[in-house]
């Protein structure tokens, strides 16, 4: 069976966890982590956002989608089989007010399957016991998302604020915010910006921004 992300948004509205399982697990019989993750479930809680904007669906609706798609994305986690640590760490966290995490949590999954370390932080972390935590655990990569436009402003008072600490983390910023809006300001030495998964992979593969997609 080929499964659309249109499809699966509507059977994590149902709330049926176990049939979510069920067709995630069987894409990835033929389908990479990348792929699940780009092509399938992000799509799908585009989805879910989009509904939940126009009304279509209730706030409830759209934490019931959000639990069951966080619950897939843990068990697609156990499934993947990490390599080898090259000694490079990432804090991965959202900013005040940012409350979506699945996004974040994908960038963690995909950070440790090329061997990072990752300090997961979570959504809605203070700018305040960010700096400790970044300061304790000394990350060679900070990354940060933001689902709405207006949560862009947070993300560039942190990248700001993380781009002054000594040891000068590299800062990585993404979500559907960063995707669909002119963010041209926000870039700066240090800062990239990532549109989605497959450009943050090349960046881990090659330690290089891609030549367009960047940009």
């Amino acid at each position: 069976m080929t499964i659309q992300a249109k499809d699966l948004a509507e059977i994590f509205l149902t709330g049926d966890d176990e049939k979510a399982l069920e067709i995630v697990l069987g894409y990835l019989e033929n389908h990479s982590h990348d792929e699940l993750y780009h092509d399938l479930l992000t799509p799908a809680m585009y989805l879910i956002g989009d509904w939940w904007q126009e009304n279509r669906i209730s706030v409830a609706d759209e934490h019931l989608a959000t639990a069951i798609c966080d619950f897939v994305v843990s068990a697609a986690e156990l499934k993947r089989k990490p390599k080898n640590g090259i000694q490079r760490k990432a804090m991965v966290l959202g900013p005040e007010g940012e409350d979506h995490y699945i996004g974040l949590k994908m960038v963690s999954s995909l950070f440790k399957e090329h061997g990072w370390e990752v300090q997961y932080m979570g959504p809605n972390l203070p700018l305040e016991p960010a700096i400790e935590s970044a300061l304790r655990f000394r990350p060679d990569v900070i990354a940060m998302s933001a689902a709405l436009a207006y949560r862009l402003p947070a993300l560039k008072a942190y990248s700001e604020a993380f781009r002054a600490l000594e040891f000068n983390p590299t800062i990585l910023i993404g979500g559907r915010a960063v995707s669909t809006a002119d963010i041209s300001k926000m870039r700066s030495e240090g800062i990239l910006v990532v549109k989605d998964l497959l450009q943050l992979k090349e960046w881990l593969q090659t330690g290089k921004e891609a030549e367009h997609e960047f940009n």
